[in-house]
C-alpha cells in the first residue's frame, strides 16, 4: 500500500519546482508559499521584468491548477471578471457565462490601473471565497489564490488600491532583482526556451487542500499570539501614523507564521517565524501621515523599529 504523501513533503516539492523557474529568489518563494498554504492572497510590488507573472503560473502549473490572467485597464468592468449573463437566441433564455475570477489561480496585473469600481469586485471574492452577481451569490472553488501585481514607478493613469482593499491581502512583498551571477544563469536557462515550459505538476489539488488543513494544526502558544498581537497593536500607537494595521493583520500573520513553521518542519511557531513575516504581513496596511511620508517615514521602517523594540517571548 502506497503512503500517502505527508503535506510538509507537497510544500517543499512546489518550493523546489518553482524554483527551477525563479532562480535566486527563494525568500519571496518561501512568502509566496507561506501565504498560499495559509489560504491568503498576495500584491506583488515590483518593477517591470522581475519574474511577477512567471512565478504565479509556476505555481499554477506545480499543482495542476487553472489559471487565469486579467489584464487590468482603466475601461475593464467588474463584469469582465465576475461575469454576465447573455441571452441565447436559441433556448430564448440568459445564460451566465462565468468571468475570470471562477478558477484556481488568478493573476490580477496591474491591478492599479484598473478604476476603483472594478478593483471593488473583488473585494468578496478575497475575503469570503465568493462572489455576488445579478442578485445570485456565487461559491468559488475551494482553493482560490489571488495574486496581485502592481507598478511603483508608473502612476500616471493609476488608481491607488484603498485600504479596504490593502487590508485583503495577507502579504505584499517585492521579488527585486537578483545577484549578477543568478542573471547569467537566467540567460543560459533561457537560451534555447523558456524553463517554465519544463514544469509540471507535482502535488494534486487534494494534495494542497489536505497541505493547508494540516498547516491550520500546527501549534501556536498563546505566548506567540499575543507577541504578533502587540506587533499588530503598536503601528497604532507610532507617531506619524494615520492608520494602524487591522486584528485582520493578526490573523494573517500567525496564520502566515504556521505555514512558515510547517515548511520549516516545525511543529510549532517561534519567534523568528513571526519576525521574518512582519515587514510583509504589515507593513502595507499602514497609512502615513503625509508629511511623515515626505520625511522619509516608510511604513517598513516602522515595522522593523517595532520588530527591534517590542519584547520577544521567553
Amino acid at each position: 500500500m502506497t503512503a500517502v504523501p505527508s503535506g510538509r513533503d507537497t510544500l517543499r516539492r512546489l518550493a523546489r519546482s518553482i524554483e527551477t523557474v525563479m532562480r535566486g529568489q527563494s525568500a519571496a518563494i518561501r512568502r509566496l508559499l507561506a501565504a498560499f498554504a495559509s489560504g491568503g492572497h498576495v500584491l506583488l510590488e515590483d518593477y517591470p521584468g522581475t519574474g511577477k507573472t512567471t512565478l504565479a503560473k509556476a505555481l499554477a502549473r506545480s499543482i495542476g491548477a487553472t489559471f487565469k490572467r486579467i489584464q487590468f485597464t482603466p475601461d475593464l468592468l467588474p463584469s469582465d471578471i465576475l461575469g454576465v449573463s447573455v441571452f441565447d437566441q436559441r433556448d430564448q433564455a440568459f445564460r451566465f457565462h462565468e468571468g475570470a475570477i471562477f478558477t484556481n489561480i488568478l493573476l490580477a496585473d496591474e491591478i492599479n490601473r484598473a478604476s476603483p469600481r472594478t478593483q471593488s469586485a473583488l473585494l468578496e471574492a478575497m475575503a469570503e471565497g465568493q462572489v455576488s452577481v445579478e442578485g445570485r451569490t456565487l461559491g468559488l472553488a475551494e482553493l482560490f489564490f489571488v495574486i496581485a501585481t502592481q507598478n511603483p514607478v508608473e502612476f500616471r493613469g493609476t488608481y491607488p488600491l484603498p485600504e479596504a482593499q490593502m487590508d485583503r491581502f495577507a502579504m505584499q512583498f517585492a521579488l527585486g532583482y537578483v545577484a549578477p551571477e543568478e542573471e547569467v544563469a537566467i540567460l543560459s536557462a533561457q537560451e534555447a526556451h523558456h524553463p517554465l515550459d519544463d514544469v509540471t505538476p507535482c502535488a494534486s489539488m487534494d494534495e494542497v487542500v489536505r497541505l493547508r488543513r494540516s498547516v491550520r494544526e500546527v501549534r501556536t502558544s498563546d505566548e506567540l499570539k499575543r507577541y504578533a498581537v502587540d506587533l499588530v497593536r503598536a503601528t497604532r500607537a507610532v507617531a506619524g501614523v494615520q492608520l494602524g494595521a487591522s486584528p485582520r493583520a493578526s490573523l494573517a500573520l500567525v496564520k502566515a507564521a504556521q505555514a512558515l513553521a510547517f515548511l520549516d518542519g516545525g511543529a510549532f511557531v517561534v519567534p523568528e517565524h513571526v519576525q521574518e513575516l512582519a515587514v510583509s504581513v504589515i507593513a502595507h496596511r499602514l497609512v502615513i501621515d503625509p508629511q511623515a511620508r515626505f520625511s522619509g517615514v516608510t511604513a517598513p521602517g516602522i515595522v522593523e523599529e517595532i520588530v527591534k523594540k517590542v519584547p520577544v517571548p521567553a
